[in-house]
């Protein structure tokens, strides 16, 4: 349980970021957005997120944890909430300049 608060707790700023979205959209953005500030990577899919893991994100999210299966893992929806998670957390795309400087 303690793993699960320290690392899944949706924070008071993360969660200015869900305001507005709603079922499983709300719960699709907060678990990528919790699994990207822990692991530095976006999720793959579904199958990265165990079933606890996305419970207890779903209770605070006040969304039923069966609504996840729903999020589309592809799409402008998805593209959408990553860019304004790597706002969020100070993250952007490389660039082609950016890939000229590291060969430099």
């Amino acid at each position: 349980m303690d793993e699960l608060v320290e690392h899944w707790t949706v924070l008071d700023d993360e969660l200015e970021l869900v305001a507005g979205k709603r079922g499983g959209t709300r719960l699709g953005f907060a678990l990528p957005l919790k699994h990207y500030t822990r692991h530095g990577r976006f999720p793959r899919g579904r199958a990265e997120f165990p079933d606890e893991v996305v419970a207890f994100v779903a209770r605070q999210m006040k969304v039923p944890a069966a609504e996840f299966d729903s999020y589309q893992w592809t799409g402008s929806t998805i593209e959408y909430h990553r860019t304004r998670i790597r706002e969020h957390l100070g993250f952007r795309g490389c660039s082609a300049q950016d890939a000229e400087k590291l060969t430099a």
